[in-house]
C-alpha cells in the first residue's frame, strides 16, 4: 500500500451490493463467493455489522463476511461464527488489506460478544491472527477437508474450552462446494 494513503473500514450498506459482488467475483476468479453472500444476504443469514467492506480512495476494494454457524456437540448446540469469504480486488492484493479487514472483523466479532471464529482457509495465512487447527480444540467439521485448513480462533480467553462438537455452516455453502467441485 503507498505509504500515507487512507483505507476506511466499516459495515457494508445496501448501496455496497454490486461492489461487494464484483469484489468477490474478481478476486476468486469465478462468481461462485459472490454468489453466495448474496444468497446468504437475500436469507437475512448475517448480521450486516459483520460484512465488513474497505473503502479506498472512495471505492470499495475489499470485503470480508462472518456469518453465523453451529457447534453441534453431544448435547447442545452452540453458536460461533465463521469467517469467509474474505475477498481483496487482484490489484490491491499483497498490500495489507486483506490482514486489515482480518483484524478489524475479529474486534467487531469480540465487540458483539463472540466467543468463537472458525475459517476454512489457507494454512499460512490465517495462524498469523491467531488461528490454529480446529482438531486441536476438540471440533470437527462437517465435510473432508485437511486438518491444516479447517482453524479456529478463542476471541475471548478459554472461548473454546468445554466446547466441541462439529461445526456446521449454513446450507448455501454445501451449495458453493458442490459448484466448485462441478467446475461451476
Amino acid at each position: 500500500m503507498v505509504p500515507g494513503t487512507i483505507i476506511k473500514i466499516r459495515s457494508e450498506k445496501a448501496a455496497d451490493y454490486e461492489a461487494i459482488f464484483s469484489i468477490n467475483s474478481r478476486a476468486f476468479k469465478s462468481d461462485g463467493e459472490a454468489r453466495l453472500v448474496s444468497a446468504l444476504r437475500e436469507q437475512g443469514a448475517f448480521d450486516p455489522n459483520l460484512s465488513l467492506v474497505t473503502e479506498k480512495e472512495g471505492h470499495l476494494v475489499g470485503h470480508i463476511l462472518f456469518s453465523p454457524v453451529e457447534i453441534v456437540g453431544e448435547t447442545e448446540t452452540l453458536k460461533a461464527l465463521g469467517l469467509g469469504p474474505m475477498a481483496v480486488l487482484p490489484e490491491y492484493q499483497r498490500q495489507g488489506i486483506g490482514s486489515k479487514l482480518i483484524k478489524e472483523g475479529l474486534s467487531a466479532c469480540r465487540q458483539y460478544r463472540y466467543r468463537i471464529v472458525f475459517v476454512v482457509g489457507h494454512p499460512r495465512f490465517y495462524p498469523r491472527f491467531g488461528f490454529l487447527p480446529a482438531s486441536a480444540k476438540g471440533f470437527k467439521y462437517t465435510y473432508q477437508v485437511p486438518d491444516d485448513i479447517f482453524m479456529v480462533q478463542e476471541l475471548t480467553p478459554g472461548g473454546c474450552n468445554e466446547v466441541t462438537g462439529t461445526v456446521k455452516y449454513h446450507p448455501e455453502f454445501m451449495l458453493l462446494g458442490d459448484n466448485k467441485r462441478k467446475g461451476k
